[in-house]
């Protein structure tokens, strides 16, 4: 039987996109020497905090423009400690494959999908950040193949909980060029994790987008840990002192290069209840504080904020609230990002 699938219309590739929508010669200024930052952070060089940090999904433009203006405004002040990589999710993983996936699908979330305004869409969001704010950002490689719309203005990767396992999010990783972090998956398997760090911070020769190609390996691959759910879907975190050290330790048996965790504060760590990041956060400091090794594993964490508390349905009309996952809201962030700063 022939394939059940439509094909609809042929979109253009990553490198027709770029072409029509290029970044400038001062984009790529920036970002080269943000991404140089970011890797000495996770080479060890760098004793900088890495803070990743923005709403759960990047939804509206307006919205998160704003939310990026003024956090520029708060790096400014704190750059000498916290190195700011602000989270621009353009894509979203759904448990069970329904509801609103991300930008990529609905440039409107209040619209159909449309792929093609999509694609322009996510670009246009992130090389608008970068020309308004100096920032090169973070986004989740969900869909392995369409990473190279957004190669050239991320300095950031990361693969999720229900993608670490997968042949195709690993290999890509090797590729990428820039720091990526590899989640525990949602059991909160570390050997998954840390198989999916060997993977990728080794090279590989495979079928991308119809080419042959060969990657070098990313010696920046690292764990993200984001807690867990257990079989009877309650939520356990993994940010405590003993889990730090016990990666800590899988790093050393393993052998993998640049021994470094970024710790999510919110999803299974926190159990959705977005206020706990900010205990979250500054309960690892004092593990750190209390032990050098923790210190130099440690490399950041990953914050879900964005201008309102909370979160609200799709259509609620509250400007710069989530409409995925419940983000803290701006007050709450600015007030968390002078205290690591302080604190760290």
């Amino acid at each position: 039987m022939e394939m059940q699938m439509e094909f609809q219309r042929k979109l253009p590739t990553p490198l027709e996109l770029k072409q029509e929508f290029p970044v400038s010669d001062r984009i790529k200024e920036i970002k080269d020497a943000r991404d140089r930052e970011l890797a000495d952070i996770f080479e060890g060089k760098s004793k900088k905090l890495c803070l990743i940090i923005g709403p759960c999904s990047a939804d509206r433009e307006d919205a998160v423009l704003e939310y990026m203006t003024r956090l520029a405004k708060v790096y400014d002040k704190v750059k000498d400690t916290i190195f700011i990589v602000p989270r621009v999710y353009t894509n979203k993983p759904r448990t069970v494959g329904l509801g609103y996936k991300g930008m990529l699908h609905q440039p409107d979330p209040e619209k159909g999908e449309d792929m093609l305004e999509g694609i322009i869409a996510i670009r246009q969001l992130h090389t608008d950040i970068a020309k308004e704010t100096d920032f090169t950002c973070a986004d989740e490689m969900l869909y392995p193949e369409n990473h190279r719309y957004l190669s050239d203005l991320l300095s950031y990767v990361a693969v999720g909980a229900r993608s670490v396992e997968d042949q195709q999010h690993r290999i890509v990783a090797s590729g990428v060029g820039v720091p990526c972090g590899l989640k525990n998956p949602t059991s909160g398997d570390l050997s998954v994790m840390m198989n999916s760090i060997i993977a990728s911070q080794n090279g590989h020769k495979f079928l991308y987008r119809g080419w042959e190609v060969q990657t070098q390996g990313n010696p920046w691959a690292h764990a993200i840990m984001r807690g867990r759910v257990d079989k009877y879907g309650n939520t356990h975190p993994n940010y405590y002192y003993e889990d730090l050290l016990t990666v800590g330790r899988l790093y050393e048996e393993t052998g993998a290069k640049n021994p470094g965790i970024i710790v999510d504060t919110n999803h299974c760590n926190s159990g959705k209840q977005y206020k706990e990041q900010i205990r979250i956060a500054k309960d690892v400091i004092h593990s750190a504080h209390y032990d050098s090794t923790v210190r130099n594993l440690v490399k950041g964490f990953m914050v879900e904020s964005y201008l309102e508390d909370g979160c609200q349905k799709v259509g609620g009309g509250v400007f710069g609230q989530s409409i995925t996952d419940p983000c803290l809201g701006w007050e709450k962030t600015e007030r968390l990002i002078y205290d690591l700063a302080e604190q760290w």
